[in-house]
């Protein structure tokens, strides 16, 4: 299959972006070897003598640089949000007036993370005419909220390795159809203990899903806001004993309790609406979340997803340690981050 020569993702879901780019960058590869075709830069990359302010110069100097020992080369440019006025993206802009042909150049507009950008630019008219005056493509990463977002889950479950019959499809949707984080990590927890090819019903999915068992999964990440540890490992034993909750389930649902607060950090966000905009999520769940984010230093957001991380990697094998030994050790080290 063949791949255009520049490509441009642009959208407001960081878990979509990076899917597509993912996906654009194996295809460009090909059958080559990954270590000498692949180049990416980011905004360190960027970076000039005053580190406050960035340069687009590195990444065209990337993209002009010939094939050695490879018939082509990919080239991705990541945190292109850096670059938003004409002025500052010049340079690329001529390098696309005649790119070179050996070089797959993959552009992905999207906020700056150190410092954090507050809001990312309007992606400049002048770089989607070069991209596409250059045969180029431009891929959107957005899904959109409600229907639409329901929509999207759909049509990824009935794409997957895996059959899930119209019930366990419904409550899969009805319960994570606006956290898409959480349910791509559902579905490649299915896909993993399931198997290719396996039909499940919604017997099968309802122990995944968070919300079987004799406590609410918001028992749970509530007690771990609160550092209170006893409340927090009875919740958690309630979860995977009563309620058969599977460790990576568990795992996964602290993964979007996490994620959901580093979307907000940083943003300066003040009411539910500002919430429900940022995440599609409304009434009491955003009050909820916008609670916790006011609750939490972005050294504990961080930590808590590292923490997290670190837990995922024990649960495939890096220790010896039981699966329940591995995530009472997790809930107990969340429960001590500091809060302000």
């Amino acid at each position: 299959m063949s791949i255009e020569k520049v490509i441009l993702v642009a959208g407001d879901d960081s878990l979509l972006i990076a899917e597509t780019v993912s996906s654009c960058i194996d295809k460009a590869i090909g059958n080559q070897d990954r270590s000498l075709v692949l180049e990416e830069l980011d905004e360190n990359n960027y970076r000039t003598e005053k580190s406050s302010e960035f340069s687009v110069g590195p990444l065209v100097d990337a993209a002009q640089t010939p094939p050695f020992l490879t018939e082509s080369r990919v080239v991705v440019g990541r945190h292109i949000g850096r670059f938003g006025t004409k002025e500052q993206i010049e340079p690329l802009l001529k390098y696309l007036n005649s790119p070179l042909p050996t070089t797959t150049l993959i552009l992905v507009w999207e906020k700056g993370v150190e410092p954090a950008q507050q809001r990312l630019p309007s992606l400049p008219k002048s770089l989607a005419e070069a991209v596409e005056g250059a045969g180029g493509r431009i891929i959107s990463s957005t899904v959109g909220r409600g229907k639409e977002a329901d929509q999207w889950l759909e049509k990824r479950l009935n794409s997957s390795d895996i059959e899930i019959d119209r019930k366990a499809q419904a409550a899969i949707i009805n319960q994570l159809g606006q956290d898409r984080t959480r349910a791509i990590a559902l579905l490649a927890l299915l896909e993993t203990v399931f198997g290719p090819g396996a039909q499940l019903t919604i017997n099968d999915v309802t122990p995944y899903l968070g919300e079987e068992g004799d406590v609410a999964p918001w028992d749970l990440t509530d007690a771990i806001d609160r550092g209170n540890t006893v409340k927090a490992l009875e919740s958690l034993r309630r979860l995977q004993g009563a309620g058969g909750r599977h460790p990576l389930a568990i795992l996964s649902m602290l993964h979007s309790h996490y994620g959901q607060l580093l979307k907000l950090d940083g943003l300066e966000i003040t009411s539910e609406k500002q919430v429900s905009d940022t995440l599609g999520v409304k009434g009491f769940p955003a009050k909820k979340i916008l609670q916790r984010s006011q609750r939490f230093p972005s050294e504990s957001i961080k930590r808590g997803i590292s923490l997290v991380a670190a837990a995922d990697l024990d649960l495939k094998g890096k220790t010896a340690w039981p699966a329940e030994l591995v995530t009472e050790v997790l809930v107990a080290r969340l429960c001590s981050l500091p809060k302000r």
